[in-house]
């Protein structure tokens, strides 16, 4: 099983990154300032759970990040540019230093979109339209493997 030292500091923060963009970009997709409570809580709570009761160690390390790797002020555009990109090369790193923790990276990350995305009032097109990218992203990376 890999663990955090077996990653740079800059490949780390690209694979939490992607996590927390993930949550961000759903979040995002349905832009309703009530929800946004609601979803950057469901966002936490995902984060705690998988914390505790992450499928591998790695996880469990990566659901330690305190911050989101954007801005404050990073525009809706940035934000979904800077996340899929962060997600391809997180998936890459993977491929390469960890393959088996690829899928479930990959599950993680959705899980966190899905999370942020029921946490008001049930899915919206929209944000399942982000959902999508945000699996079209993980499956970019040469060598990973479909969910």
């Amino acid at each position: 099983m890999a663990r955090k030292d077996e990653f740079t500091d800059e490949e780390w923060k690209t694979m939490q990154k992607g996590i927390t963009g993930a949550g961000m970009l759903v979040s995002t997709g349905h832009r309703d300032f009530t929800d946004s409570f609601g979803e950057a809580a469901a966002l936490a709570r995902e984060l705690v759970t998988q914390r505790q009761d992450g499928a591998t160690e790695l996880l469990r390390e990566l659901a330690e990040t305190r911050g989101s790797g954007f801005g404050l002020v990073a525009s809706p555009t940035e934000l979904e540019q800077g996340t899929l990109a962060a997600l391809g090369e997180a998936v890459t790193i993977l491929t390469s230093k960890a393959p088996v923790e690829v899928g479930p990276y990959r599950d993680l990350v959705l899980d966190v979109a899905n999370k942020v995305a029921e946490a008001k009032g049930g899915v919206r097109d929209e944000e399942n339209a982000m959902i999508e990218k945000l699996r079209g992203a993980l499956g970019s990376a040469e060598g990973s493997e479909a969910t």
